[in-house]
């Protein structure tokens, strides 16, 4: 019976340490969440990486989970390991990715892992070229202004939430920001296709990651995939302005709930939206047509999730939007600073048009900076075409630096000239030009714009923000 005694202990301490894991690259955005998380659902948690920034570093110092020194150190990889959670940031000849496979131990990519986290949940998944986290955000807005608990991923820090992930063993719902791009270093599967959807989300389709998906055709075909996964039974919730949207949903044979969605009515009044609802016209924090759109979808999906339109309406009052989305960083008197994470042509025309639209009558300074791979090549360059349009002075930065280090053929200024169709743009390929440029404009009766996934040359945001706050 002494078989039986140590099988009894080994559940025992499994119940009370929970799983053993080790994060290889646990340092990223969503790996350190997901490390976070399960830390507090009580699971052992060691992890490696060969760099970590701010805020992963001190959150994971928080809570002692950060590796006593960078780098790879596959004697961390032992058989007691319950699994491996290999994050992105680490490559296919990895030490201790190549030790693990050694040991045979079991190998998660990050969205495989939350699936085998779910999968007796109710999966609720939100997928898009764009608005995907701003949906997702308002979501979990609504549900906790309304004290109901979820489980929880999500790409951008929410107010009222500690981390980007929350898992439980007691909620019955998880919602899910679907990312299209690859899991893995081991797996070139999109993210959102290992989630299996009950309850699913599309927002648009505008071509992106053109470095994994090379034509717009290969690109959309992941899209289809996600509707094809849903479960049997399940529903889409859907942007019917969205011709490739509607292609892909019209074309799914799988037996699926088809609800969809449009942009509501809205106006604006001196600087402020307001909502059109059943019960009069609602003032609203966020503004422009595509959060609108957003707004629209998010209110479908928390009806699917027991939420009535009134309690939608009372709760997403209050929502502000998610961190480095259209984010009004600073105003002063006369000038308002907004930052946002758009980069792809489709989110850049979209935050530009809704800054203006908000603010007709000052001046908009909108300053791209050029810094994906896609924005460096050549072909896909040419869907900026317009994007910039409704900007009163328009600028893209990028630094050539950056296309090497990509290792991309150079682009030149009169390329992005051509691609962008304005004969007025301004582009500057030195971060001290760009810097110099921004500190010397008159902003009186201004808005400045900066959009970008990169941080604009090191340009220092708070010196911008005191600039704009004079």
């Amino acid at each position: 019976m002494i078989w039986v005694a140590l099988f009894n202990a080994y559940l025992c301490r499994k119940y009370v340490t929970g799983m053993q894991i080790h994060f290889i690259a646990i340092g990223g955005s969503a790996m350190h969440n997901l490390a976070l998380a399960l830390h507090d659902k009580g699971y052992q948690i060691t992890g490696s990486d060969d760099v970590i920034y701010e805020p992963s570093k001190t959150r994971l110092q928080e809570q002692g989970l950060l590796p006593k020194s960078f780098g790879w150190f596959p004697e961390k990889l032992g058989a007691e390991l319950d699994a491996v959670i290999l994050g992105m940031h680490a490559k296919e000849d990895n030490p201790e990715l190549l030790r693990a496979q050694e040991l045979g131990l079991t190998i998660y990519s990050y969205p495989e892992f939350l699936y085998e986290q779910s999968k007796d949940k109710t999966r609720v998944v939100i997928g898009g070229s764009h608005g995907k986290t701003t949906i997702t955000s308002m979501i979990l807005h609504v549900l906790n202004y309304h004290g109901k608990e979820v489980d929880f991923m999500v790409g951008a820090q929410l107010e009222g939430f500690n981390r980007m992930v929350h898992l439980t063993e007691e909620n019955d719902f998880i919602i899910l920001e679907g990312d299209e791009y690859l899991s893995s270093p081991i797996d070139k599967r999109p993210k959102f296709h290992l989630y299996k959807p009950n309850i699913a989300l599309l927002s648009g389709i505008a071509w992106d990651h053109i470095n994994v998906f090379p034509t717009f055709e290969n690109y959309v075909s992941q899209f289809q995939i996600f509707v094809d996964n849903i479960v049997n039974g399940g529903s889409i919730t859907y942007n019917e302005e969205d011709e490739e949207v509607v292609r892909v949903v019209e074309n799914t044979t799988n037996s699926i709930r088809k609800i969809p969605y449009r942009t509501p009515k809205y106006t604006v009044i001196n600087g402020q939206t307001y909502l059109d609802t059943p019960e009069g016209s609602m003032p609203i924090e966020v503004f422009g047509k595509h959060n609108l759109n957003n707004m629209a979808g998010a209110k479908w999906i928390c009806q699917n999730m027991g939420v009535d339109e009134d309690d939608f309406y009372e709760a997403i009052a209050t929502f502000k939007g998610a961190s480095k989305r259209l984010e009004k960083m600073a105003e002063g008197k006369t000038a308002i600073l907004y930052k946002d994470f758009a980069h792809s042509p489709s989110k850049v025309a979209a935050t530009t048009l809704a800054v203006k639209e908000q603010y007709p009558d000052r001046k908009l300074i909108a300053c791209l900076e050029l810094h994906t791979y896609s924005s460096f090549n050549a072909e896909f360059l040419k869907e900026y075409k317009g994007a910039l349009d409704t900007a009163d002075e328009a600028i893209v930065f990028f630094l050539p630096e950056s296309v090497k280090i990509k290792k991309l053929k150079e682009v030149t200024p009169a390329q992005i000239s051509a691609s962008f169709e304005r004969n007025d743009l301004k582009i500057f390929t030195a971060a001290r030009d760009f810097r110099d440029f921004v500190f010397g404009q008159n902003y009186d009766n201004t808005v400045l714009l900066l959009m970008s996934s990169g941080n604009y040359g090191g340009l220092d945001l708070n010196s911008v923000k005191k600039l704009i706050e004079e």
